[in-house]
């Protein structure tokens, strides 16, 4: 009979994970310190205003046009007008200046085609600096 040998079992082989750890801490480190953060502010897009502008410039109030659109008719700056009459004064405002700032005030009784035939004369006169509001 032939006689086994019994060959010795082989060890499990064990990692030590605790250098491994201490490699990837000190990388941690490294790349944590060298890192060099990026400025935000000097990425930001800010226009802020000019040294040289005038305080005169400054104390000038926004030219604010009312128009308030009721189910009966209109008013410009608390005056009734009719269609071709804020045709009309629509039309020098946009002579005098095109950036004027109308703001569009609408009822909720109001019709829609009202609204839509002040855009219009506005449009039609170049006023482009519109702002509607809706009032209940």
């Amino acid at each position: 009979m032939a006689r086994k040998r019994n060959k010795p079992q082989a060890e499990n082989p064990e990692i030590p994970m605790t250098p491994m750890i201490d490699v990837v801490f000190q990388l941690l480190i490294y790349f944590i310190v060298t890192m060099k953060p990026v400025d935000v502010v000097a990425n930001l897009d800010v226009s802020r205003p000019s040294a040289e502008a005038t305080a005169e410039e400054q104390r000038t109030p926004p030219k604010l046009i009312r128009i308030v659109v009721f189910p009966d008719g209109y008013t410009i700056n608390d005056k009734q007008v009719s269609v071709q009459e804020l045709d009309s004064l629509l039309s020098k405002l946009a002579a005098l200046d095109k950036n004027q700032t109308i703001l569009i005030t609408c009822g909720s009784l109001s019709p829609h085609k009202s609204l839509v035939r002040v855009l219009d004369l506005c449009a039609r006169s170049g006023l482009r600096n519109l702002s509607v509001l809706s009032a209940n």
